[in-house]
């Protein structure tokens, strides 16, 4: 495997992770470093580097980052986004994933792409959930701001240091599903005691 093919994966990896913080961001980084030529896509994604997709995806970015900042509108914001996650994260691996196959590029795309996104999201559904059951929902500006961050973050990073990234992304990923899975296992214990 040579280094191009690593450091697509790699770009594929960061910016799917960073697809489960917030949706539009890392399709807006994407779009704009595909927009200026700094990355390649995949034939059939070039729509994704045009003009009219960078405008959209900047005005889709503006509210999705205000609505994720009205206490309980967020919580509501994450169950659509879970699967929104899921689609924009395929979308950004298959897009950069250097494979001939189509269908084999597709799978891979769902599967390493949309998975990071899918994990990562939930990790922020658990967070969100568990600040607006001990705050009320007045600590949830504070969740929206570090996944903001986190969400720029990677997916600027990942344009430029796609390797490292990727390894972070995974690390992550390894945490958030431990903490889920501590989450369900602890609140299946209680259920088993109460009964």
């Amino acid at each position: 495997m040579n280094i191009e093919i690593i450091t697509a994966i790699a770009l594929g990896i960061g910016l799917s992770a960073s697809a489960g913080f917030r949706v539009f961001v890392p399709m807006l980084v994407a779009s704009i470093a595909a927009y200026f030529g700094w990355i390649p896509l995949n034939q059939g994604f070039e729509w994704l580097g045009s003009l009219p997709t960078l405008i959209v995806l900047g005005v889709a970015v503006v509210v999705e980052i205000a609505a994720y900042y009205i206490p309980f509108v967020d919580n509501l914001l994450d169950t659509i986004a879970t699967p929104l996650a899921v689609i924009a994260g395929t979308l950004l691996m298959t897009s950069v994933m250097p494979i001939d196959n189509d269908l084999l590029r597709w799978v891979t795309g769902f599967i390493v792409g949309g998975g990071a996104s899918g994990a990562i999201q939930a990790g922020s559904v658990l967070t969100r959930a568990l600040s607006s059951g001990a705050t009320g929902g007045l600590g949830n500006p504070a969740v929206a701001t570090g996944e903001n961050a986190a969400a720029v973050g990677l997916s600027v990073g990942a344009l430029f240091l796609p390797i490292l990234i990727a390894v972070v992304a995974v690390v992550l990923i390894i945490y958030v599903l431990k903490r889920v899975g501590d989450k369900i296992h602890f609140s299946h214990s209680s259920e088993n005691q109460e009964i």
